[in-house]
């Protein structure tokens, strides 16, 4: 059977512990190092526990238990527009590049099409109609006044009046529909952004001929960002809206919290989605770079818990146990076992928190009690 490096390191040196002495050497009070112990006891020298390579940590109690996973900086949904075309025809002008401010309401593109000039020309029209028909129903109202038209002039100037503005309603709808208005000539019609932020995307160049709705622009105001999580079902559970989560990445640091969590998994990566957002009024965070998130879970598990690396944990004779430094080597001291997540494990009873147990290396100690109980077997 094939054995680890550090088991075979630590069968050497108990080895040459066991058979160092002669016959007619005294006996050393207490049991010799590299020997099993009593009970669940294995007694080590720190030599010994440094060339078998068992590494030793304390369990950490810092607060709530949390789930660390990878994450991708996404910008906020609510947050990002797409600029687009609303009437087809020729691109003659972009005012702004990727990554550069824009203001709600500024003109950031011209298109040049024969559709917008009909649409202007509409709207002066209707502007010239809608003036004749004022001057027309003030004239009727001064006749009427001096009893020298009958009221359904008035009446009928009245209507005409109201017709007019109604057509110029329409015909200025139509302009603002086409997303600004202005671009100075006739045939142009000016694109403004519909929201205040950042150029992150850039879809057309001059001279392009575009059709209606075809993107331009994406707009995105990056004070706020968002995190994209894709959680295991039973971890997604153990989440809600508002659980903490901190994000990490080289040389930065910050607070999210999550907004969404998907009722339906993912139907490719049967993951369940979710979604954190971030404050970014400093600017730290780009859109599309990776992070780490650390969820910390709801209940009253996670709160205060003892928690142990994985490595740590060991099943030995179908109990689950850890094994805890003492001054002559370790003890195997069983414990019950909560929700495990990022690369840890809660401790619900056996541990203080205090102690100092093996974590990389502490399969090397199980065999050593194995191999303990098969000998006591053999007496």
């Amino acid at each position: 059977m094939n054995r680890s490096p550090h088991g075979a390191v630590l069968a050497l040196l108990l080895l040459s512990a066991c058979g160092g002495g002669t016959p007619d050497t005294e006996a050393a009070p207490g049991p010799a190092p590299g020997h099993r112990g009593t009970g669940d006891s294995i007694t080590l020298t720190a030599e010994q526990i440094a060339l078998a390579g068992i590494e030793l940590a304390r369990p950490t109690t810092d607060g709530a238990a949390t789930i660390d996973l990878p994450a991708i900086v996404e910008g906020d949904p609510q947050a990002t527009q797409v600029v687009s075309a609303a009437i087809g025809g020729r691109v003659v002008a972009m005012t702004r590049n990727l990554g550069e401010r824009v203001a709600r309401g500024q003109t950031i593109a011209v298109i040049e099409s024969r559709e917008a000039a009909r649409i202007k020309g509409e709207v002066q029209a209707a502007r010239a109609r809608l003036a004749l028909a004022n001057s027309t129903l003030a004239r009727e109202q001064r006749l009427f006044a001096q009893q020298v038209t009958p009221e359904q002039d008035l009446v009928a100037a009245r209507t005409a009046a109201t017709e007019a503005r109604i057509a110029l309603t329409q015909a200025g709808a139509m302009l603002t529909a086409t997303g600004g208005n202005g671009g100075g000539a006739l045939n142009r019609i000016g694109v403004t952004a519909p929201i205040a932020g950042r150029v992150i995307a850039r879809a057309a160049a001059l001279g392009q001929t575009v059709a209606a709705d075809a993107e331009l622009y994406r707009i995105a105001d990056l004070s706020r960002v968002s995190l994209a999580l894709s959680l295991k079902p039973a971890d997604a559970a153990r989440i809600a809206p508002g659980s903490s989560v901190v994000v990490t990445a080289p040389g930065r640091t910050a607070m999210a919290h999550i907004r969404f969590v998907s009722p339906a998994l993912d139907p490719d990566t049967r993951l369940v989605p979710a979604i954190a957002t971030l404050d970014n009024r400093a600017g730290m965070w780009r859109v599309g770079e990776p992070a780490t998130a650390a969820i910390r879970l709801t209940g009253s598990e996670g709160t205060g818990a003892v928690r142990v690396p994985t490595t740590a944990v060991q099943t030995v004779e179908n109990r689950s146990v850890v094994f805890v430094r003492t001054p002559r080597g370790f003890r195997a001291v069983p414990v019950e076992l909560g929700t495990a997540s990022g690369g840890a494990v809660i401790v619900r009873s056996g541990l203080t928190g205090s102690e100092q147990v093996a974590t990389t290396g502490s399969f090397t100690l199980k065999a050593e009690l194995g191999k303990g109980d098969a000998a006591h077997d053999g007496h």
